[in-house]
Parts: structure tokens; C-alpha cells; sequence
């Protein structure tokens, strides 16, 4: 029987540059023969199957269709993220995007290094990824790039409670709607916020936990954003509700807050602080949070044994959805928690509920694409944000990517 990078090179085309790309591409998937979980097949230009994979399985067997050579070229010199333009570009499809990085990430050791970028690109992403640093101006800049898309693109596809986060499902019934609140309802109830208490959110978002909150306690919440249209839509939101509290919103930087709370929220915001900035980031809960005070962290965590390659080698997600953008490893944020001075006291993993919740966000957005279109956005785009949100799915199912939410306290002295 024929290896599956002798299959491929046995459909060689007669063309010279046909020829050459597909005998780049043997070479390089040679090694996914022996891919020990599903089977990927691929579909070449030229109408031939070729399968990579000794080991079917009932879900994870991907199909990627090429339908040209470009793809090949373009991953070949840029990677992952070469890989990633030329599916924004057409060059390659697959039905299920969440399946086939799933099936890339439980078979990562057979890849040894195949997507990483040619100097030069690998050189270019770099430089742009480190021209995105998370100074004040810079974390400005990077914020507005993704989240002022306009709060009529982000009402399409998010739920009624505009969350752009991990929802926590409790049952496989639950609604996206309902589990956002559940999550919301999970960080209340984790820090124990009572009447009277003072809140801080360090990044607000469109307003929906500060909804909840003030709907249930006689308690103050100061919520901050550096998104221009988050901060709108989360003053005029809570302006239109009866609220048992108090809630006001600012465009501020999380480090030029001042006072002390009882509390601090923070959801899924770190990941846009930047690894420089992570020391400051939890000298700043530190700070704000008073004697015994406890914070309420919610975060999208990368693998450990990934991290160091991740950090120096950004990604599409870095260079295309969330410029300076960087995960931490669940071991790098306990070690600069505790750095701080800052004590752990709860934490818990639900990265199945994120790739839910994608799925769900992926569904929402596709169906309501011919509303999202006259916007302004086109084809390229909507390639885009399916490829991230696939790219995601996959990453929480392959369990590269997590999402905890963790509970700090700082001490009574």
C-alpha cells in the first residue's frame, strides 16, 4: 500500500510549478502519515484524494480542499499565518474549521515544525507584532481595532446580553443567553458581592455584568473600557433599567485607575495587557483591591508545554483579530499573581464551554452574514472571522487553549 506522500507525488501535474509545489507539499505532510488520531483528507487541485491518518475516528477526521497551488506557497513562507491568508483568500476550504485544528492539535507531534514561518515572513510578523505593544497608546490603538468594528456588528451574532466571552453552560439545554448570565451569576456569587460594596471591572465591555450586578445589589461598580462604542453602549444601557445599584463608565486605562474596591471583575481582558505588562496588570489588582479584598479573573490560558514557542512566534489570532494580544500559560498567571502578593483561592477550568459558546457565536454569525454585509464588511472578512472563530473552537476542543476563571485575594496585611 502506497504511503500518503507517495500517493501524493504519484498525482504529480506535468506543469513545472505545479510540480514543484506538490513535491514541497510531500515532503512536508510526510511526517502525518503516522498522525495517531483521525484521518485528514486532502483534496488537490487536480481532483485526486490523498489521506493522512492510520487511525479513524467516529468525529475528528477533517477535510481540507485545495483549489489551487497557492496555499502551498503561501504556507510554505508565512506558516501558520500563511496558512491561515490563504484560506481568507480562497485558496482552500474545509466544512468544519473547528474539526480540522482540533484534529492539528491532538496530532501536533507529527508536524514538527511544518507551519512555522520562513525567515524573512517569520522576521515581519515579529516586527508587527511588537510594533502592537500595549503601551497606553498602544493599548488604545489595539483595543479600537477589534472592538469599535461598530456595536451593530457585534448585536448580529453575540446574544441578547451582548457578552463577547466564555459562557458557562450547566446543562447541554442551557441556551447561549442563559449561560452567559450563569457565568455572570457564578462571578457574583464567587466574590460574595453584598450591598453597599464598591466594584471594580477592568474592562467593562457593552455592560452586561454590570447589568446583572446592579439588577441584584445595592452595590457601586465603576467599569472601565478603552473602546470607544463599549463605553457608549454600556451607558446608555444602564441609563434605560431600574437598578437596585450604581454603575458609572469610563475610557480609562487600567493603569491610571485610582482608590480601593472590595471587588474587582475582569473578564477576559488580560489577554489584551500584553506579557510585558502582566507584572503591572496584577500589581494593579493589588493596589486596588483593599485589605482581604478578592478579585474575580477570567481568562483564556495557553498550554504550558506550548507557551514558549507561542510567545516568540505570533500567531493569525495576534496578527489578524487581537493585535498584541498574548496568553499566559495557567502557571505563568498563578507564579505573577503570587509575584504581586496576591493569594489564589479559587479556580476552574470550562474550556469546552468556550468552544460551545464559538460554535454557537460562529452559527449566529453566518446566519445573520446577508445583515452583517451591508455594513461594510466583504467576503475577505467574513473568511476571516470564520477562520478565527473556528481556529478557536478547535484550539478549546484540542485543549491547546483553556479558559479559567480565578479568584485572588490580597491579604488582610
Amino acid at each position: 500500500m502506497k504511503s500518503a506522500a507517495a500517493a501524493l507525488e504519484s498525482n504529480l501535474g506535468s506543469a513545472w510549478w505545479a510540480k514543484r509545489q506538490q513535491q514541497m507539499l510531500a515532503k512536508v505532510l510526510a511526517p502525518l502519515s503516522k498522525a495517531a488520531r483521525g484521518v485528514l483528507s486532502l483534496n488537490l487541485p487536480n481532483g485526486s484524494c490523498v489521506e493522512f491518518g492510520e487511525h479513524p475516528c467516529e468525529r475528528l477526521n477533517p477535510v481540507v480542499t485545495l483549489h489551487n497551488w497557492k496555499a502551498v506557497r503561501k504556507a510554505f513562507t508565512g506558516g501558520s499565518v500563511g496558512w491561515s491568508e490563504a484560506y481568507m483568500d480562497g485558496d482552500w476550504d474545509s466544512p468544519d474549521l473547528a474539526v480540522l485544528v482540533e484534529w492539528i492539535a491532538v496530532n501536533e507531534a507529527f508536524f514538527d515544525g511544518m507551519l512555522d514561518s520562513g525567515k524573512v515572513e517569520g522576521a515581519i510578523q515579529k516586527w508587527r507584532h511588537r510594533r502592537n505593544a500595549n503601551s497606553k497608546r498602544g493599548s488604545r490603538r489595539n483595543i479600537s481595532y477589534h472592538y469599535d468594528l461598530g456595536n451593530d456588528f457585534y448585536q448580529r451574532w453575540l446574544d441578547p446580553s451582548m457578552t463577547y466571552s466564555a459562557a458557562y453552560y450547566r446543562d447541554e439545554q442551557q441556551s447561549l443567553n442563559a449561560a452567559q448570565h450563569a457565568k455572570y451569576q457564578r462571578l457574583i456569587d464567587l466574590l460574595d458581592i453584598k450591598n453597599g460594596d464598591h466594584v471594580l471591572e477592568i474592562g467593562c465591555g457593552w455592560g452586561g455584568f454590570a447589568e446583572q450586578l446592579c439588577q441584584q445589589k445595592a452595590a457601586t461598580l465603576h467599569g472601565i473600557t478603552l473602546s470607544e462604542r463599549q463605553l457608549e453602549y454600556a451607558e446608555q444601557r444602564l441609563s434605560n433599567i431600574k437598578l437596585r445599584g450604581s454603575a458609572e463608565f469610563s475610557l480609562t486605562d487600567y493603569r491610571d485607575t485610582e482608590g480601593q474596591y472590595d471587588h474587582i471583575v475582569s473578564i477576559e481582558m488580560l489577554e489584551a495587557v500584553g506579557e510585558k505588562y502582566w507584572p503591572r496588570y496584577f500589581e494593579t489588582i493589588n493596589q486596588r483591591l483593599k485589605p482581604g479584598g478578592r478579585a474575580a479573573i477570567q481568562i483564556i490560558t495557553i498550554d504550558e508545554a506550548r507557551f514558549a514557542d507561542y510567545s516568540a512566534n505570533p500567531d493569525f489570532i495576534q496578527t489578524y483579530i487581537f493585535p498584541g494580544g498574548m496568553l499566559p500559560s495557567p502557571e505563568r498567571f498563578r507564579a505573577e499573581a503570587q509575584t504581586a502578593g496576591l493569594t489564589i483561592k479559587d479556580e476552574e477550568a470550562f474550556g469546552l464551554g468556550y468552544a460551545r459558546t464559538l460554535h454557537e457565536w460562529a452559527k449566529n454569525f453566518n446566519q445573520h452574514w446577508p445583515e452583517i454585509a451591508p455594513l461594510g464588511f466583504d467576503q475577505r472578512f467574513k473568511r476571516m472571522w470564520n477562520y478565527y472563530l473556528g481556529y478557536c473552537e478547535g484550539g478549546f476542543r484540542g485543549k491547546s487553549i483553556d479558559v479559567y476563571q480565578f479568584v485572588l485575594e490580597k491579604p488582610q496585611c
